[in-house]
């Protein structure tokens, strides 16, 4: 069993660090940034302190999955299928993947 559960592990990213990830992706676009920044409520000065938080990350994935094709440029960047962020959007929210 714990052979397994390191194999899903490598195989499934880790849900904070594709959380981040995503965030690095939406710097490079100021648009989709504002946006996001706007939606949330966050400022910019803010912003590297709430990256902490498991719910700002959260709502980072909840905005990549709101806009199909904002997710699969994400996605075809970080080398993902985009259910792996769905999957791990359910992890940040504590459910366990289907």
């Amino acid at each position: 069993m714990i052979a397994d559960s390191r194999l899903n592990r490598s195989v499934q990213p880790d849900a904070e660090a594709l959380a981040i990830q995503a965030l690095s992706f939406l710097a490079r676009r100021p648009e989709e940034l504002g946006r996001f920044l706007a939606l949330s409520g966050i400022g910019p000065a803010s912003l590297r302190q709430s990256a902490a938080d498991p719910a700002f990350l959260g709502g980072i994935l909840d905005f990549l999955l709101q806009d199909e094709p904002l997710l699969l440029s994400f996605a075809e960047e970080s080398g993902l299928a985009p259910a792996a962020i769905s999957t791990a959007r359910q992890r940040l929210a504590g459910a366990q993947p289907e």
